[in-house]
């Protein structure tokens, strides 16, 4: 991979078209199944100012293919008007697990399983210096510090999502939790002012994506008074089986209800993106 300088954007709106360069600051295991990466950039400042302050946020991360010649700096409405599909940058979205404003830092925990997929290897092989691009930050979720309580629940694709929820909670506010992962090694620690329940729920040697572990627990808790806020993310399954349940059954207001899905079992993210797509056709 290399990069051609061309003249760089003029306007604002041009720049939104242009990734930004981050570098690997450190890269270890916090878990068997999760990688964290810390990133840092000399255009932090220009990061910050996207920042919405949003406990979900998340970036695009633009893997540069080997032996293909960017332009400098890099445009992804040029590339992907002009550039054979073959030679188009992989595009995975990432929720951010910390901003740190003060040191110009991002961290990102990347689930990996072995050498499948594009992000999990590279975050697993990432040393410092090593560069990436990225779009964003994106988001929508922050947590309601009036709300009657809150409803949490996602696998480890949400995991980040959540922690940066439970610290971002006020507090006394009365949160439930629920989030799946493969066994006990997978669990992480978390902190808040709020009170928290966090329940773990293992699914063993069940694949990430086939179990209702989620929904179960979900319909099964004893739910404080009052409508919850909620915020699920996941594995798109989960949503299926939640969304009825949580707007009908519990009578949730809509507007008080965060519902994403992550991934879709089987699916690239490139196919996720389709198959959503012909869901909203």
């Amino acid at each position: 991979m290399s990069v051609t300088a061309i003249d760089p954007p003029g306007s604002a709106a041009d720049r939104k078209r242009y990734p930004l360069r981050f570098e690997v600051v450190s890269s270890e295991p916090i878990t068997p199944h999760m990688q964290r990466v810390v990133l840092g950039s000399v255009q932090f400042d220009e990061f910050a100012r996207r920042f919405g302050g949003y406990s979900d946020s998340y970036v695009k991360l633009v893997f540069l293919r080997d032996g293909v010649d960017y332009p400098d700096p890099l445009d992804m409405q040029f590339v992907r008007a002009t550039f054979p599909a073959d030679d188009l940058p992989v595009v995975r979205t990432y929720t951010l697990r910390t901003i740190d404003l003060e040191h110009a830092r991002i961290t990102i925990d990347f689930v990996v399983h072995g050498d499948t997929g594009v992000a999990g290897p590279w975050a697993a092989s990432a040393t410092p210096g090593d560069v990436i691009h990225l779009l964003g930050p994106g988001g929508a979720y922050v947590p309601d510090p009036v709300a009657p309580w809150h409803l949490l629940a996602g696998d480890e694709a949400a995991l980040p999502a959540i922690q940066a929820a439970l610290e971002a909670m006020p507090a006394g506010a009365r949160v439930h939790a629920f989030v799946e992962v493969g066994g006990p090694e997978d669990e992480q620690p978390f902190t808040s002012e709020a009170d928290v329940t966090l329940t773990w729920l293992h699914r063993g040697d069940a694949p990430a994506g086939t179990t209702t572990l989620i929904a179960d627990a979900v319909r099964t808790d004893a739910w404080p008074a009052g409508a919850p806020q909620v915020f699920v993310h996941g594995e798109s399954s989960l949503l299926k089986q939640l969304r009825s349940y949580l707007l009908h059954d519990r009578g949730v207001p809509r507007e008080q209800l965060s519902l994403s899905g992550y991934w879709r079992r089987g699916e690239s993210e490139e196919g996720f993106r389709a198959w959503k797509a012909q869901q909203q056709a």
